[in-house]
């Protein structure tokens, strides 16, 4: 019951964590999060020193202080009707990236109490493998879990449900602790997996009432540490770190939202709603005392410390408008210029060179494939080859090794053969003076898939037949390199599913709520008329007569109306041709409209290459290497590069709202654009 409380949190913690929110967020909150861990340790670090505490007190203080209460911010913020406000993002952003600190930081003290000293290359040694680690976790999560709850759906009842997410919950943390790390990381590494299927709202609804009874059992345990003569006898010490927490987490957060590219008024809005420690420092603290490596007065003042900023941290966050406006207006001018001017260059869209596109993509890839590769041969070389060795070493051996390249072999040949598609790739390579650094990439990836397979044969047979072998290995991926793309294909393809299940499960929902919406009754019978918008990413749609689409003939419908603007075309006739935005009045059945809803709907396939389109208000700078300098607006031709609108400008301390299409865009404008956040980062802006 003592150990299991801990991890019920953490597995509860770990269903509110989502790694497609936190890729969602980009840099800047991985940038505030970062700027609070290393200045909030340091502060904690140097407050301990001063109090007279030894180093490792300090070391765990620094710890517990970099770490905000995600649970109690959460809730403040739903009480407070703050969720919805500019600067909330950021927040969520940041206990995101914080959550992920956490669960290193109790990796890197649980090694660190055991040798008590500091390893540089035994940190990083622990980091890369936590890397290794959750990434394989991760990927093997998302391609296995969602499909076994699919494949189990209708044995699944809520009972049911509940003991699998526990036995789950429970087997990574057995599992975590025989791979050298602590049960807190697996219990919150599986919360995070179930997260991402489309159970995810099912499980923390049926899994809340246990976390918050085993949360309850938790926090009185800590509580039932408290001892009041303990808590008098270190007033000073609990009221300096409490002030230290508000003030310093105040600042720092400020600090690294404000570096980061925010406004002023966000970032001092976001560092003051993080003033608070909670549930990991004390399970931070949890540890510190297992391993009793800390004193016994430290249990008692970091509660009493998140006490007193739990109580706080509500006020602050409502006040932080106010104090920004006072604060804002003791500024004189020149400086109030100054700060808009840094945000607006801070946070203007970001060009992102054809390079640093590829490299990005060729540096995840390589990675992924190599850690997928390498989990692939420690597990058959630990496993596989000693059980079938024992029953006949040689035939065992040679078994093992045909068996781990056959399931290798399609992500080496992604590894190996399988070039980027993008339009970046492309625009590179179609210049012959980079031909050279491309083809030298391409050398790497083979050169590293020669590594892993050798790396694999070699722990089984002698150098010199591990090179022979290595070199027929990738005859044999060139040979069937057709094959072997149509398996990797396909389980890319389930995986990406997997991913996006959650999304598709909504989208058809809302798609299913709104054609009931819809639907005007046109007599007793099942017919109906509905309407359908066509959208801008149908392909297969596009373009084509009704002639070629033949929906009448193969679904049985019959379009009345089509409106196009304020063009309504009654009756269309076969030759009519479909385009983007089109609106459809379709006389349908129920089963009918499902088909041709179908037909409308992207297809699932096509998730890998396209996003969700999401509309984000940002800024640029107009100086002397834009690329719109001394252009009107209609001439920027914004509208069609990334489906924006110039909604101000603010020129010389003058803001312009709805500024007209003629209007030039000249040197030192702050141009105030609602565009396609995938699209505002295209380098459109900047000369090369």
């Amino acid at each position: 019951m003592g150990r299991n409380r801990r991890y019920f949190l953490l597995f509860g913690l770990g269903l509110e964590f989502s790694f497609k929110k936190l890729a969602k967020m980009g840099g800047s909150a991985s940038v505030t999060a970062g700027f609070e861990a290393v200045g909030m340790g340091i502060i904690g670090f140097t407050v301990g020193k001063l109090l007279g505490w030894p180093v490792m007190d300090s070391i765990f203080l620094g710890a517990c202080l970099t770490i905000s209460s995600s649970t109690v911010i959460i809730k403040t913020f739903d009480d407070l009707n703050l969720m919805h406000r500019n600067f909330a993002g950021l927040v969520f952003g940041v206990l995101v990236v914080e959550d992920i600190i956490a669960v290193t930081l109790l990796v890197l003290l649980g090694s660190f109490v055991v040798t008590q000293e500091i390893d540089g290359m035994q940190i990083f040694y622990t980091i890369l493998k936590l890397v290794f680690f959750i990434m394989i976790w991760f990927l093997s999560g998302i391609l296995l879990i969602p499909s076994l709850l699919k494949k189990s759906k209708k044995f699944l009842t809520d009972e049911l449900l509940l003991i699998v997410a526990i036995a789950m919950c429970f087997i990574m943390v057995i599992f975590s602790t025989k791979v050298g790390f602590s049960a807190a990381l697996g219990a919150f590494v599986m919360g995070s997996l179930l997260s991402e299927t489309t159970k995810a709202e099912r499980i923390i609804h049926l899994v809340r009432p246990v976390r918050d009874l085993f949360g309850a059992i938790f926090f009185v345990s800590m509580g039932m540490l408290i001892e009041l003569h303990v808590i008098s006898q270190y007033i000073w010490p609990i009221l300096i770190i409490s002030t230290t927490v508000i003030i310093g987490k105040t600042l720092v957060i400020g600090t690294g939202a404000y570096i980061s590219g925010n406004s002023l008024k966000t970032s001092l809005q976001t560092g003051m709603s993080l003033t608070l420690i909670g549930e990991f420092s004390f399970i931070i603290i949890a540890l510190g005392a297992k391993h009793k490596a800390i004193g016994e007065h430290l249990y008692p003042i970091i509660i009493a410390v998140s006490a007193i900023t739990i109580f706080i941290s509500p006020s602050l966050t409502l006040f932080s408008t106010k104090l920004y406006n006072w604060l804002y207006h003791q500024f004189p001018l020149r400086w109030q210029e100054r700060i808009n001017r840094y945000s607006a260059e801070a946070s203007s869209l970001r060009t992102v060179s054809d390079w640093r596109s590829v490299l990005r993509t060729y540096i995840i890839n390589c990675s992924v494939y190599s850690v997928i590769l390498l989990a692939l041969v420690i597990g058959t070389t630990s496993f596989l080859f000693p059980w079938l060795a024992s029953i006949n070493f040689e035939i065992g051996r040679i078994t093992s090794v045909i068996l781990t390249l056959l399931i290798m072999s399609p992500f080496l040949w992604a590894l190996v053969l399988r070039n980027q598609n993008s339009q970046s790739y492309r625009n590179i390579y179609a210049q012959n003076k980079f031909k050279g650094p491309i083809w030298m990439m391409r050398l790497i990836k083979v050169l590293l898939g020669v590594f892993i397979i050798i790396f694999l044969l070699r722990r089984v047979f002698s150098l010199q037949v591990a090179l022979y072998a290595a070199l027929a290995i990738l005859v044999f991926l060139i040979v069937f390199r057709h094959w072997l793309q149509k398996l990797y294909d396909h389980i890319e393809e389930r995986f990406i599913t997997n991913l996006h299940n959650r999304e598709i499960e909504a989208q058809n929902a809302l798609d299913y709520a709104e054609a009931q919406k819809r639907n005007a009754q046109l007599g007793p019978w099942d017919a109906h008329m509905t309407t359908f918008d066509v959208p801008s990413e149908a392909s297969h749609i596009i373009g084509k007569t009704l002639n070629e689409l033949q929906w009448r003939e193969r679904i049985g419908i019959n379009i009345a109306l089509v409106k196009r603007g304020q063009i309504s075309i009654v009756n269309p006739d076969r030759d009519e041709k479909i385009y983007p935005s089109d609106k459809l009045f379709i006389i349908c059945t129920d089963t009918q409209e499902k088909r041709m809803s179908a037909i409308l709907r992207e297809d699932k396939r096509s998730l890998k290459n396209t996003e969700e389109v999401e509309m984000k208000l940002d800024k640029f700078f107009v100086d002397d290497n834009c690329l719109l300098i001394n252009k009107s607006i209609r001439e920027a031709d914004l509208r069609n590069r990334i489906h924006g609108l110039v909604v101000g400008i603010e020129r010389n301390g003058e803001r312009i709202l709805n500024p007209e299409s003629d209007m030039q865009l000249l040197e030192g404008d702050i141009v105030w654009i609602v565009g396609d956040k995938k699209l505002l980062k295209e380098p459109f802006l900047r000369q090369n």
